[in-house]
């Protein structure tokens, strides 16, 4: 995002001020007198309701939609202008948004405890130990991708429902016995507390205002899943078009995601790449093309159950499918690799210094892998693997059929 030109005054002009329940009474005296010294206010209808009114004091609510915001901020530049926010405005918040917009000398933050630091408190959870997870404006599938035993999580609600949504999310994917502590209104003079396990969770809908800390606990026979690559087979739902656990794990290997990088998985059948490389870190983009609608559907029913609701599903046959998108820094096929242009098109599109990686079962796609790798060089493996299987009154080694993968890197610029 382009930075615009710093504004003429010495000072900043525009102070962010986090606010909690307890309203002007709990604002510090800095934060006090930016409010009383503000020709204009911005800020949501519950925050400007906390804050006495000045006759001389303009005031505005947050257009809708809130994109409008900044326009509206922006017109008053050099004015002395306040915007009210929820807590720490820096955590999921406005004031890391205005952080993109403005120069740092114009911009000044003045934080109250967030609502998740007030938890912690409440609770004696440490809060460097604890994932955060907003549900406001996100899926709330999120939330699985961090389920564990042992794990913490604070949970910023959507709203009223989302506990009971939650809830009932946690046990359906095999987390009924987790401990839930729902906090209302944090720091105010109406906070209030309920607790139960997701199983049995039979509070009716409270507050709006709400956050929920999840104590996760796994049922006697449930198989966590890891964050790392090669997930068991059976975490997916598909009609057989899944790149299998062993050769998914060294496909993942090679494929080498680093935080924000971006994806293609081409021919996604399950989506079983895509999906695994987003869940190795929070900041990693994945887009799967896949032209079966079948598979599109499971691969959305893949991507929320395994907690990665961001993967983009991309409709259409590749290469036509691929024309607009944006610029990878990995690439996978796994589907169309003998179809005219795919290779070409990706390898293309490929940032430098980024990945390629091509699997082939049969012997017309190994022979479109080997000419490709004439092109464009790289290394050909090929994975075998055998598992126990019963042979009679015995055990014997049943093989899979053989994979064969290429492996390229482009070169910088």
């Amino acid at each position: 995002m382009t930075t615009p030109p710093a504004a003429p005054a010495s000072v900043a002009w525009l102070t962010v001020i986090g606010i909690g329940e307890d309203g002007y009474a709990g604002l510090s005296a800095v934060a006090r007198q930016a409010l009383d010294t503000a020709q204009v206010l911005f800020g949501g209808a519950r925050h400007l309701a906390l804050i006495p009114e000045r006759p001389d004091q303009e005031r505005h609510a947050w257009p809708s939609p809130f994109e409008l915001a900044y326009t509206q901020l922006l017109a008053r530049r050099g004015q002395p202008v306040c915007v009210l926010a929820s807590g720490d405005p820096m955590l999921f918040g406005i004031g890391a948004t205005l952080a993109q917009r403005l120069p740092p000398a114009e911009l000044r933050i003045l934080p109250a405890p967030a609502s998740v630091s007030l938890a912690a408190a409440r609770l004696g959870w440490a809060l460097q130990e604890v994932e955060i997870i907003p549900a406001h404006g996100r899926p709330l599938a999120r939330v699985n991708l961090h389920l564990a035993p042992g794990a913490r999580l604070l949970v910023l609600a959507a709203d009223a429902s989302t506990p009971r949504q939650l809830a009932a999310q946690l046990t359906a994917r095999g987390y009924g016995p987790s401990q839930l502590t729902v906090l209302e209104r944090l720091g105010g003079a109406h906070e209030r507390r309920l607790d139960g396990t997701a199983a049995t969770w039979t509070h009716p809908d409270g507050a709006a205002l709400n956050l929920i800390a999840v104590d996760c606990r796994a049922a006697p026979d449930l198989l966590p899943l890891s964050r790392r690559a090669g997930l068991p087979d059976a975490a997916y739902d598909h009609d057989g078009q899944l790149t299998k656990r062993d050769v998914r794990a060294v496909t993942l290997a090679h494929l080498a995601p680093q935080p924000g990088e971006l994806l293609w998985d081409v021919g996604a059948g399950c989506g079983s790449i895509g999906i695994e490389w987003l869940r190795t870190d929070s900041r990693c983009r994945a887009i799967a093309i896949e032209a079966d609608a079948g598979r599109r559907a499971r691969i959305a029913r893949n991507r929320d159950a395994l907690g990665v609701p961001d993967l983009v599903i991309i409709a259409g046959h590749a290469p036509e499918a691929l024309a607009d998108l944006e610029p990878p820094d990995a690439i996978f096929i796994g589907g169309g690799l003998t179809v005219a242009g795919v290779a070409d098109r990706c390898w293309a599109a490929l940032k430098p210094g980024g990945r390629l990686v091509a699997n082939a079962v049969t012997l017309q796609s190994e022979a479109a892998l080997v000419a490709l790798r004439a092109q464009i060089s790289g290394d050909l493996t090929r994975i075998s693997v055998a598992h126990a299987a019963p042979l009679g009154r015995f055990d014997g080694w049943r093989t899979a059929m053989p994979v064969s993968l290429l492996i390229a890197h482009k070169a910088h610029n």
